[in-house]
């Protein structure tokens, strides 16, 4: 079954809001030394040219940008921040769109929260102030293009995404996908770029305070080697007597693992746990 014409123009914005951000996005990585990761191919990370990341329970989550650590085209890296985006027309939908956003990136945050990345929402159209604060409240950096900027944006390049209220007739959202599908690329970049720069400042708060989020200096790392057999008490004296007893003194038990802390300047820090030093090792030479 053909998509209605309203859907398809949904698409159409969202499409054009993610070419807008992603330059912007870019340079951010750029200047920070981290990579950008965005719908295309990407050969020995994945097959297809979705942004696809995995929860803890297997499942793909498509994304639309994501910002990685030691990622490169190549070698897919530790997540700094998860960023998806979103256009809604009526504000009666907004509140669905915020939680399908948090049904995107919530899975991911937790199922990679050892290394504390930041979930992120561009959003655009028309949004109800619960909608917005609820992404706030969830940890996300969020950044709303107001509806009637963005109209004129559209309108500027011949588009009209206003319409006429909810019973816009499908000829009409039609008629406004024929006209950005018959822009050539160069057309197309450039109602991209007006979007971009009418949105100029509040992308720079955003970009500001997802910087102040992602970019972090190791303080200090903590390593604690574990020596010992595991006791086990069914008494609480006789653990506390087990305790009061031990010897302190050189290590000549059996070694049971590394234990790692990493310290950020900016308050975060990290804990994990190896049965042995090659895997701490690399463990940590993903931070390097």
């Amino acid at each position: 079954m053909a998509e209605a014409p309203g859907h398809l123009l949904g698409q159409i914005i969202g499409g054009v809001l993610e070419a807008a951000l992603k330059p912007v996005l870019q340079d951010l990585a750029r200047k920070h030394d981290l990579y950008l990761d965005s719908f295309g191919d990407r050969p020995g990370v994945r097959s297809g040219k979705k942004v696809t990341w995995r929860d803890g329970k297997g499942n793909g989550h498509d994304l639309d940008f994501v910002l990685e650590r030691g990622g490169t085209r190549s070698k897919q890296g530790n997540p700094a921040a998860f960023i998806e985006s979103a256009w809604r027309r009526y504000t009666k939908h907004s509140k669905a769109k915020a939680q399908e956003i948090s049904g995107a990136l919530d899975p991911v945050l937790m199922a990679w929260a050892k290394v504390k990345p930041t979930g992120a929402a561009v959003v655009a159209g028309e949004w109800t102030k619960p909608a917005l604060t609820q992404l706030t409240t969830n940890g996300y950096v969020v950044l709303h293009f107001d509806f009637v900027r963005t109209v004129a944006v559209f309108s500027r390049h011949g588009i009209d995404i206003n319409g006429l209220g909810e019973g816009t007739p499908d000829h009409f959202w039609q008629k406004q996908c024929d006209a950005f599908n018959g822009k050539s690329l160069p057309k197309r970049q450039e109602l991209a770029a007006d979007l971009r720069e009418t949105m100029k400042k509040d992308l720079e708060v955003f970009v500001a305070e997802l910087e102040g989020r992602i970019i972090r200096k190791v303080d200090y790392v903590t390593v604690v080697p574990l020596h010992g057999n595991p006791q086990q008490f069914t008494e609480l004296e006789q653990a506390i007597l087990a305790i009061d007893s031990y010897s302190i003194g050189p290590a000549t038990a059996r070694f049971i693992r590394f234990e790692v802390r990493l310290v950020y300047t900016n308050g975060d820090h990290i804990e994990a746990s190896f049965a042995g030093a090659i895997d701490a090792i690399a463990f940590l030479r993903t931070f390097a």
